[in-house]
């Protein structure tokens, strides 16, 4: 499969499974966003990458109550998207943005000591 119907549908997954978690009532998981989608050159299998805005626990809940929703999210996801074979999901943390705050401050730190001297 080319390498670019695999960005299209990843692309369109991102999108769809953004709309459905929108609709979804997460309690105490903070501010959830789908920030990313892969799905396999053969479009059976696919990570859903989602950023929590909030503390550890809530980020843990967050990705808990999406695995207690995937039967939903996956029925959803078929129903709005027409493929041969719908993506089987999996919810992963992007810690990307934790990341590059972490960077950002060693950076800062080392601005600091180098204008100290």
């Amino acid at each position: 499969m080319s390498q670019r119907r695999v960005q299209r549908v990843s692309e369109l997954v991102k999108q769809q499974i953004s709309e459905i978690v929108q609709q979804l009532y997460l309690a105490d998981c903070g501010f959830v966003t789908v920030t990313a989608a892969a799905v396999s050159p053969d479009l059976r299998e696919g990570r859903v990458y989602v950023s929590v805005i909030g503390t550890a626990e809530q980020q843990q809940a967050a990705l808990a109550a999406l695995e207690q929703q995937h039967s939903h999210i996956q029925h959803e996801l078929s129903r709005r998207v027409i493929l041969k074979y719908t993506p089987r999901l999996k919810f992963v943390l992007d810690e990307t943005e934790s990341r590059a705050q972490r960077i950002e401050h060693l950076l800062d730190e080392l601005h600091i000591e180098s204008t100290d001297e």
